[in-house]
């Protein structure tokens, strides 16, 4: 509900317009204003809302929710209106019309504020009512650049509190609605729309963070079926070396072009069949089969890193969920959905493999699998930069971005000590010990597997996972 020419009248009587100089204009949003004005009794702030069910102005006293970069009218008030002094605020006619008049040297500047839902603008004018410009350009209304701007105004039948006259009812009466008399009118009706935008926007994190974590499990779940059903193939690795070895044993039977190899099964008597390749002889059919043994073999180990990191994912998302049902801090569900990462100027968004998290001002990074420990070690890291993993288990790399000039705090330790944990093979015993070091002390490992480094100069850290701190970093969390 938007106010009523009585209300818009009530808040004009309360707020000292009248010798308020224009420090700075601002615009929190696409639909709303802010000056920010002093006088002698102390700096104060207009805020001033077009949107179609909650037009308004009213002082500000508590930062507004969202904050975007300069428009093109703010800047074209910086350059007319700041630094100017008020003369008054007016609502002439009672129409929901406020009139503001300033001066700024030797020039006399009107700024109109029209308080009519959907129909509502902000236009700056000179004495004579020639449209500078417009918070909102509609040529069909002539409210643009060059035109004149007359609003009709009603005939005034009554005076009023803060204007000179206000106007006629229409057949309708309208009344101030009831607020505690403790209090203002213009800090009620703040706080009146401040519950309810904060509401409205709650409920669109909570409905955008929904979606997200649908589609972010539905993704995990079909990837971790995948993997699952991979892994009981991969399960079963030591058949594929029994076939090589039956194959080798039977090989002064076998002749290049066999389909297959038949033969009794020495332990069990029955009959077993194994498939040959036609085009290759008896020996490469035996390396064949050796080869899918040992790819079994290593990709098990892999598979498992990968299910458990996967397994890790959806825990955190039904985290996530745990907390959307109970948080009531709007900068903690915003913190929870993952943004997408702004894109450089002419060229694609910068992305940083694995996990991202914030520890009193320090980013620390976290690899879940192989590929990402090798790919933030070798691109996203440097020198001076905190590096630690588990002991004794296999797990996450886990960095500590440095700082220049300041320390790593010990809480930010425990903090990467505790992901280190949670994303390593130790997570269900819940404690372990690491090593940890900087970045320009590793030395990859010829000839190892992927991402697998060699430490010097490292220092102990025994580590016991502590479920508070884990659900704080989740707040921070980003896959970025």
């Amino acid at each position: 509900m938007s106010l009523n020419w009585k209300e818009i009248d009530l808040i004009l009587w309360e707020l000292p317009f009248s010798g308020s100089r224009i420090q700075e204009i601002r615009q929190p949003d696409f639909k709303s204003l802010v000056l920010e004005l002093y006088q002698p009794k102390g700096p104060w702030k207009l805020y001033v809302n077009l949107s179609a069910t909650a037009c308004r102005l009213h002082r500000l006293t508590q930062k507004p929710l969202s904050s975007i970069k300069p428009q093109r009218f703010m800047e074209l008030l910086r350059s007319r209106i700041r630094g100017g002094r008020i003369l008054e605020a007016t609502q002439p006619g009672g129409n929901r019309i406020v009139r503001i008049e300033v001066l700024r040297g030797e020039e006399r500047l009107i700024l109109w504020i029209r308080l009519w839902g959907p129909a509502s603008n902000i236009l700056l004018t000179d004495e004579k009512g020639t449209i500078l410009d417009a918070f909102y350009r509609r040529p069909k209304q002539k409210e643009v650049s060059g035109e004149i701007y007359a609003p009709v105004l009603y005939p005034a039948i009554q005076e009023g509190l803060g204007s000179k006259s206000l106007s006629h009812t229409l057949g309708k009466v309208y009344e101030v609605r009831p607020y505690p008399k403790e209090q203002s009118f213009s800090d009620y009706i703040e706080q009146y729309y401040r519950i309810r935008e904060e509401e409205e926007q709650r409920k669109k994190l909570i409905a955008d963070l929904e979606k997200q974590l649908n589609t972010q499990e539905t993704k995990l779940h079909s990837r971790l079926s995948i993997l699952i059903k991979k892994k009981e193939e991969y399960s079963n690795f030591e058949q594929w070396k029994t076939q090589g070895d039956l194959i080798l044993s039977h090989i002064t039977e076998l002749r290049k072009g066999d389909p297959i190899l038949s033969i009794s099964d020495p332990h069990t008597g029955k009959s077993r069949v194994i498939p040959l390749s036609p085009t290759l002889s008896p020996a490469e059919n035996a390396e064949t089969y050796y080869r899918k043994y040992k790819k079994a073999k290593a990709g098990l180990q892999i598979l498992e890193d990968e299910i458990r990191s996967m397994e890790g994912q959806l825990k955190q998302l039904e985290m996530k969920r745990a907390l959307l049902r109970t948080e009531k801090d709007l900068k903690v569900i915003a913190s929870l959905l993952n943004r997408p990462t702004p894109k450089k100027k002419g060229g694609l968004p910068e992305t940083t493999p694995g996990l991202s998290f914030t520890s009193q001002d320090f980013t620390i990074l976290v690899g879940r699998t192989a590929q990402e420990n090798d790919e933030l070690l070798r691109h996203h890291v440097k020198g001076n930069d905190l590096w630690l993993h588990t002991r004794d288990y296999p797990g996450a790399y886990v960095f500590i971005r440095a700082k220049p000039g300041k320390s790593v705090p010990l809480e930010t330790l425990l903090d990467a000590g505790n992901l280190a944990v949670f994303y390593s093979k130790a997570r269900e015993s819940g404690h372990a010990d690491l090593y940890y070091t900087q970045v320009k002390y590793l030395r990859r490992a010829k000839g190892a597997k992927l991402g697998t480094v060699l430490p010097t100069q490292e220092k102990n850290l025994s580590v016991k996972l502590e479920e508070h701190r884990l659900q704080r970093l989740l707040y921070t969390e980003s896959e970025t």
